[in-house]
């Protein structure tokens, strides 16, 4: 079961500023609905709409569809409370800047109070956001990645961004197993089944003494966390095991 906040997702805009390929405007859709996020801003796209992009969605066309385009990156900010830019790299100008982690928490807590959106902006394939347009910025947010090859396409970093946007604000509760445990006293059952097995076949030697070799099992079992049903399938195979008998 997973529980989410919709007003973090609902309040957050994706700003792609420029882009020349419309397949990542295609790419950068699916990235967003598979995280939840739906509110695509595009500046000045080379081509949109575009059947490459409706292509690259593979089935987010609403996003696509609802994207809204604007002609300039202030008309995209308007009514925003708090504008993250995306960089790939740090800068010589001090902007205040974030890995994407710490970004995301900026962002919860920013749409925490109702009403106040946030725009996230990505620049062009080939050189990112100009410095005037990180002006228009509170925050720089750089992915971190690996600094002797670090060439992340602009969908792809939404992507990124959008996977740990969704991380951050969602809890995943796993289904927890109604399988019950093994007791102790089952387990100790089972640990002497096995050594006198291991006895019968003459497993220990000098090499493989009991002592150490039963404490290992030991070990190896309690890690495991062994079920009812578990240990009596082990105990099983130790009954079949020909020609011992307990």
């Amino acid at each position: 079961m997973e529980k989410d906040t919709n007003y973090t997702f609902d309040n957050v805009r994706v700003v792609m500023v420029n882009t020349t390929e419309p397949g990542n405007i295609g790419a950068a859709a699916r990235a967003m609905k598979n995280m939840n996020l739906s509110k695509l801003y595009l500046v000045n796209p080379k081509a949109h709409p575009s059947a490459t992009a409706t292509a690259r969605a593979s089935g987010a066309d609403d996003i696509l569809s609802q994207a809204v385009v604007c002609n300039s990156l202030e008309e995209a900010l308007a009514d925003t409370h708090l504008v993250i830019g995306a960089s790939a790299r740090q800068r010589n100008i001090k902007w205040r800047q974030m890995d994407v982690v710490g970004a995301c928490a900026q962002i919860q807590q920013t749409t925490a109070t109702q009403g106040r959106e946030v725009a996230v902006v990505f620049g062009t394939e080939n050189s990112g956001l100009s410095n005037e347009e990180l002006d228009l910025c509170q925050i720089l947010m750089t992915i971190p990645g690996n600094p002797n090859y670090f060439s992340l396409n602009v969908a792809s970093a939404i992507q990124v961004f959008a996977y740990q946007h969704y991380v951050y604000n969602t809890t995943t509760e796993f289904e927890k197993s109604t399988n019950e445990l093994a007791s102790n006293v089952e387990l100790e059952g089972f640990y002497a089944h096995l050594a006198q097995v291991l006895e019968h076949i003459d497993y220990f030697e000098e090499k493989r003494p009991k002592e150490l070799l039963m404490r290992r099992m030991r070990r190896f079992f309690g890690r495991a966390e062994p079920e009812k049903e578990e240990v009596a399938i082990f105990r099983g195979i130790l009954r079949n095991i020909h020609p011992f008998k307990k």
